[in-house]
């Protein structure tokens, strides 16, 4: 068997090992030359993937057997698309894809369906009108953006106006979403859709660095800080979003806010969390989302089986550096040896160029520690901060260890 793997990130590589375990043949197709998926594909595409007729005219050439990815929205829309129309499998059909990528439809059947979340307006220009219905302070949407690119928090008319702007270019379709910011905890919910029903897999919270505009994500943490009330209240809202979507056997990822008494529901995908997040799950729930994507590609159903916990605190850190030109990592194998680290992960090729923490994607490397107390977690974080190190082409550490805080 062959398949056309999409996107060449660390979830990836993963999911390449994964299809090469059981004996299908990995074609990978990335934007960029060097992908860090790369080495471990069976053959490699550099092709813009979101050009559809450029990954039908692939799959068509090497005649795979299906198209696959995880871990991104809107490849995900891709794969749904190409696949529908060569007759491939997939576990979402395109209109299914469309509703649960593009966040002018989702918020609309948000509201449609009285699940919680802000109150907002769409638009592809500037409207004042409609933007005096809602009240500052106020965050700015690409609706076909990820990795936090082109997310902006405003207060004011200037600001708004500016990132609008900045929004509308980054956005493929044009489409901007303004809605009212939410206070409160923000929180990462992984779900697994078996026959309908939605299964909790892990509830963690997602640290922000300390930017007054920027949303980008230094830390995935469990567990999150959330009481039995608000507990419920996720469990409740993700089957309304089942069901509002028609889900019924595929992962799922909510990002909601919470302020102690009630959740408001940012946005979500009909896929596993970005980046590191599987290896939080696994640890949480002993649940493979990776694996069960492909088995629900090849036609197996996954069986639900949650698992406690492997330990009290399980914490993802992500590291971004000053700019410069990366070049490779020192000091983190060592950490592993001495059981400081879990594990840790590259995220970006050597020679990537460096211009500082704009989004998510500018994440140079990625590490999990595990402890069952505050005090041993804090312990290993240290040594991994002061360790740990990133060096560039001129072997200058350009690590931000200003960007890594203890555990509160």
């Amino acid at each position: 068997m062959k398949a056309l793997v999409l996107a060449g990130g660390l979830p990836q590589i993963v999911l390449i090992q994964e299809l090469q375990k059981r004996h299908v043949t990995a074609i990978l197709a990335d934007g960029n030359e060097h992908p860090i998926a790369r080495p471990y594909a069976d053959k490699f595409y550099q092709v813009n993937i979101f050009d559809i007729e450029a990954v039908k005219k692939i799959a068509v050439e090497e005649k795979v057997d299906f198209l696959i990815t995880c871990c991104a929205d809107q490849v995900l829309l891709v794969v749904a698309q190409v696949s529908e129309m060569l007759g491939l499998p997939w576990y979402i059909d395109y209109e299914t894809a469309v509703r649960v990528s593009d966040k002018r439809d989702m918020k609309r059947i948000f509201w449609e369906n009285n699940i919680p979340t802000s109150r907002y307006v769409e638009m592809t220009e500037l409207d004042w009108e409609q933007i005096r219905t809602l009240s500052y302070p106020m965050v700015i949407k690409p609706v076909d953006a990820y990795s936090s690119r082109g997310v902006r928090k405003v207060w004011n008319d200037e600001e708004l106006a500016v990132c609008f702007a900045e929004a509308a270019q980054i956005s493929r379709s044009g489409g901007i979403i303004v809605e009212e910011f939410c206070e409160g905890e923000e929180i990462s919910v992984d779900i697994y859709v078996e026959d309908g029903k939605a299964h909790l897999l892990c509830v963690s919270n997602s640290e922000k660095i300390n930017d007054a505009d920027r949303f980008i994500i230094f830390r995935g943490k469990y567990p999150a800080v959330a009481n039995e009330v608000i507990l419920e209240q996720i469990q409740n809202v993700a089957q309304q979003i089942a069901d509002a979507f028609g889900l019924k056997n595929c992962p799922m990822l909510i990002q909601m806010i919470h302020n102690g008494k009630q959740v408001s529901v940012l946005e979500f995908c009909a896929r596993t969390g970005g980046n590191m997040k599987y290896i939080l799950i696994n640890h949480v729930s002993g649940f493979d989302v990776i694996g069960a994507v492909v088995d629900l590609t090849m036609g197996i159903r996954p069986k639900v089986d949650i698992k406690p916990p492997s330990h009290k605190y399980v914490v993802n850190d992500f590291i971004y550096c000053e700019p410069g030109v990366f070049d490779h990592l020192e000091g983190f194998e060592e950490l592993v040896q001495e059981g400081i680290l879990a594990e840790y992960h590259c995220l970006r090729p050597k020679g990537m160029v460096v211009r500082g923490v704009t989004s998510s994607s500018d994440r140079i490397a990625g590490f999990t520690i595990v402890a069952d107390s505050l005090e041993e977690f804090n312990r290993k974080h240290r040594e991994v901060v002061e360790r740990a190190r990133i060096i560039d082409e001129n072997g200058v550490d350009i690590m931000r260890r200003d960007l890594l805080p203890d555990l509160k």
